[in-house]
């Protein structure tokens, strides 16, 4: 256990798109955890397009970071110190953190790592956060039927690239769109998608839809926003649901933008469309968490995280979400 513990600060509010001066990495002494609570020394952490959101000075679903606090997210690794009777020093856990290299959690807050069910980072990402939004977003909110037709925008990403897996597994057609031709390779090749668009190499996304969907679009399942959702709003079946998990090609505007109005096309289809917030199913985690581990364990479901080298990189990381760096998750490594 080293002397001494690096921590990233939220420094400056960002105008726009985030750049390295929000962000300040000093050197303090380690913690110590107190009654209930762990110490952790962290092997990976999360970064998440949400955290754009609580650099915002204003409410949200999550709650805003004042500056000078310091940036949390989710991690995982192993515990060093308990204070608890429920982990013992060498246990592995994940819960909500702080980007550091070690991290103290309370043990009621944490949740068991079993590596020899998937890869530590692995549980930030399908069998974490993300996983459990593609679910419960998907099953509860997309309600998919055997037959239909699922789009997935952000298909590529941690959430997306499940919400097409378990669409596969409920008997659905499932197109994604996606930014590059190596991720829709691996959309397509890997994970069984049966059709994926790259978004960067048409100008037209309703001819796209057209040639992949060609009977229409059932369940949409929206990370994304901006023009995609826009195209696939003119191509909603009877009763289609569509299911608003992100809006991360707006997440860096200052203004709202404002275009041709789209609610006028869920009238003839009486589509369905809601919002959804993990959260909300908390009471339901372990159902997502035992079927998912199933699920990766059998290999029904793949997944993959890119991985940033380096507690000092995690800005980088972060920023690289919004240029698209990450094929599934994009986690960072603090130590082995």
């Amino acid at each position: 256990m080293e002397d001494t513990n690096r921590r990233w600060y939220f420094v400056e509010r960002p105008a726009g798109e985030p750049d390295a001066d929000s962000f300040d990495l000093r050197t303090e002494d380690v913690p110590e955890p107190d009654d209930g609570e762990l110490l952790v020394r962290v092997a990976y952490l999360s970064v998440d397009p949400y955290m754009r959101g609580r650099m915002r000075d204003s409410e949200s679903y999550a709650e805003p970071w004042d500056v000078g606090d310091v940036l949390k997210g989710g991690v995982v690794g192993e515990v060093v110190e308990s204070n608890s009777e429920r982990y013992d020093a060498g246990d592995y856990v994940t819960g909500q953190g702080t980007w550091a290299d070690y991290s103290v959690l309370q043990a009621d807050d944490v949740a068991p790592v079993d590596p020899e069910v998937a890869d530590l980072p692995a549980y930030l990402g399908v069998l974490g956060m993300p996983g459990r939004t593609a679910y419960f977003g998907l099953l509860d909110v997309g309600d998919p039927n055997p037959g239909d037709t699922v789009v997935v925008s952000g298909a590529a990403g941690a959430v997306g690239s499940v919400v097409g897996q378990i669409a596969k597994l409920n008997g659905c057609r499932v197109v994604g769109f996606a930014g590059s031709d190596e991720k829709t390779r691996w959309l397509t090749t890997d994970l069984g998608f049966d059709a994926a668009v790259n978004y960067n190499a048409t100008d037209d996304y309703g001819a796209a839809l057209d040639d992949v969907a060609p009977e229409g679009v059932d369940v949409y399942f929206d990370n994304v926003g901006g023009p995609i959702t826009d195209a696939v709003f003119t191509k909603l079946n009877l009763d289609a649901r569509v299911a608003v998990c992100g809006q991360i090609a707006h997440y860096n505007d200052e203004s709202v933008p404002t275009g041709p109005r789209k609610l006028p096309l869920l009238i003839a289809p009486r589509a369905k469309v809601q919002g959804l917030l993990v959260a909300d199913y908390a009471t339901r985690f372990g159902e997502a968490s035992e079927r998912l581990a199933t699920w990766v364990a059998s290999g029904e479901i793949d997944h993959r995280e890119t991985v940033v080298e380096g507690l000092e990189n995690a800005p980088d990381a972060f920023l690289g979400l919004f240029s698209g760096d990450n094929i599934g998750k994009q986690v960072v490594r603090v130590t082995e």
